[in-house]
């Protein structure tokens, strides 16, 4: 009985935890990008050293992924693999998956070059690349509250959807079976040449751990 009480109020703060980490936002210093309209755009440097810039992409489909390995809600996609499984659907499909770390240097989620290749490897990963934005500088331009935050550009470089990866803000496992993928929805829309039906969704997870 005393253990279910534990785990009650556990439940209880991370939840608490998840509101908190998407309702209030000092961090997002800009204002989120505008829907149908241009996504921001940047240059970053993948683990491996390689330089992506976002107009190098024009004419493919781009997901932007905000990722923090030791954040229990980015966690739960990829223990379910729930996560990749939306990768690979996506790269199938021809479309280029970049996975963003904007943790600074000593804050949670933060990692060089070879320990991101490390984890990329360990979660069996399926993006593109992962980009290191240590300073910050691409979660601004986006205004990236949470991991996972998630972004869809369509072809022409338009930004055509962000927001949360589902409709359940938890990290229980079991709820990814029960989830309204948000992603998954708005790429099948983009992949029928549609309109997104739900272009903005509330984000939830961590908090982005950015540089004060």
């Amino acid at each position: 009985m005393r253990m279910n009480s534990v785990e009650r109020i556990l439940k209880a703060a991370v939840f608490g935890f998840a509101v908190l980490s998407f309702a209030s936002m000092p961090y997002a210093s800009q204002a989120a990008p505008s829907i149908n309209k241009k996504a921001p755009e940047f240059t970053g440097t993948d683990s491996n050293g390689k330089t992506h810039r976002l107009g190098d992409y024009k004419g493919s489909i781009v997901v932007l992924e905000w990722f923090n390995h030791e954040c229990p809600f980015v966690e739960k996609h990829y223990a379910t693999k729930n996560m990749q499984k939306l990768q690979k659907h996506a790269r199938k499909n021809g479309i280029v998956w970049l996975s963003v770390v904007s943790s600074a240097p000593g804050e949670q989620g933060f990692a060089k070059p070879a320990e991101a290749r490390d984890i990329s490897k360990k979660v069996g990963a399926n993006h593109s690349a992962k980009i290191l934005d240590s300073s910050g500088v691409i979660g601004r331009k986006y205004g990236a509250q949470t991991t996972p935050h998630m972004y869809v550009i369509d072809k022409k470089g338009d930004l055509v959807y962000m927001g949360g990866i589902d409709n359940k803000p938890s990290t229980q496992h079991e709820d990814v079976k029960t989830a309204k993928n948000h992603v998954k929805a708005a790429l099948d829309d983009v992949l029928s040449g549609k309109t997104v039906r739900n272009p903005v969704t509330e984000p939830y997870g961590c908090s982005v751990k950015y540089a004060n």
